[in-house]
């Protein structure tokens, strides 16, 4: 494709879960409606080898290969094919293009995407049309330093920062600070950072609340906590929330961020959490409250609702 050509043409690109019939088969399927309506697909490429090697020659000429942030620029949305972990590796490549992230969702809960399989091209419709809405979802900074202060590690996470135990045998012994002072110190399983966007995934698992997407909080959430104080903490995000692990045991950690990016904790390692200033950004589709989509995903009973008393 000439420059020319390619600068006239629409790019979105498809991230597919390739270890999944059916999101293999949706992400053919996309590929073929956005090439049948003058849309250039962009594939990863391990996306593009996958395809190509699960049924050869299915995939058509016309789709590109992403290389590097030059291709960013160009893309104008994200449609992600798969559960809420595919959504988590999308926003691993979009963070900083600030590319909308449209999920499909082809898990189980999926949380984060905004269509269901059995609306597939209804959605790419919507994409086609440019019918859709965007919206920004807090991230967390977690800068990690070892006991004699120095920054080993910096990393992020849209859902969900997991400081657990690496020995099954043994707690973790932790303290837990709220703006630079010490809150409680316990034994436990491990400490949860958590936005609003992550309370209703592994947070909510270990005993956290379910905080609606537009509420500007982060959540400090410990898990299976031997103190009589462990209850989860809520603030606002101008705080700084902070995990040390106490090195007198000798016991090492582990971060996960976003249960995908591993992160080694030394005893005496120190965990901290900010709002970062880079969020991520989500294509909507309905305008249906929170509320609704929570009954849903978790299929809530509801019967007996009266409503509200019409005026």
């Amino acid at each position: 494709m000439s420059d020319a050509n390619r600068a006239t043409r629409r790019r979105i690109l498809v991230v597919a879960h390739t270890g999944r019939a059916d999101a293999v088969e949706a992400g053919f399927r996309t590929v073929e409606v956005l090439l049948d309506h003058g849309v250039t697909p962009v594939l990863e490429p391990a996306v593009a080898d996958a395809l190509t090697s699960i049924e050869p020659g299915r995939l058509r000429n016309g789709c590109d290969r992403l290389h590097g942030r030059a291709d960013h620029s160009e893309v104008e949305l994200c449609i992600v094919l798969g559960g809420d972990g595919t959504i988590l590796r999308a926003a691993e490549i979009l963070r900083e293009t600030g590319i909308p992230i449209l999920g499909v969702n082809l898990g189980h809960v999926g949380f984060l995407a905004e269509s269901e399989r059995d609306s597939l091209p209804y959605a790419v419709k919507r994409v086609l049309d440019r019918d859709y809405v965007v919206e920004q979802r807090m991230t967390l900074d977690l800068t990690i330093t070892n006991a004699a202060g120095d920054v080993i590690a910096r990393e992020w996470a849209l859902n969900d920062a997991s400081i657990e135990k690496v020995n099954r045998a043994k707690m973790l012994e932790v303290v837990v600070e709220v703006d630079g002072q010490p809150l409680s110190s316990f034994g436990c399983d491990g400490v949860i950072f958590s936005t609003p966007t992550g309370s209703t995934a592994y947070s909510f698992s270990a005993g956290g609340p379910v905080v609606w997407p537009e509420v500007e909080a982060m959540l400090m959430v410990p898990i299976s906590a031997h103190a009589l104080f462990s209850k989860p903490v809520i603030v606002s995000t101008a705080s700084t929330l902070a995990v040390e692990i106490v090195p007198r045991t000798g016991a090492a950690g582990v971060m996960w961020c976003d249960g995908r990016r591993q992160v080694d904790l030394p005893p005496g390692a120190r965990i901290e959490a900010t709002t970062s200033s880079q969020p991520v950004t989500l294509a909507r589709l309905h305008d249906a409250p929170f509320s609704r989509r929570l009954v849903e995903k978790f299929r809530l009973p509801t019967s007996g609702w009266r409503g509200p008393v019409p005026q």
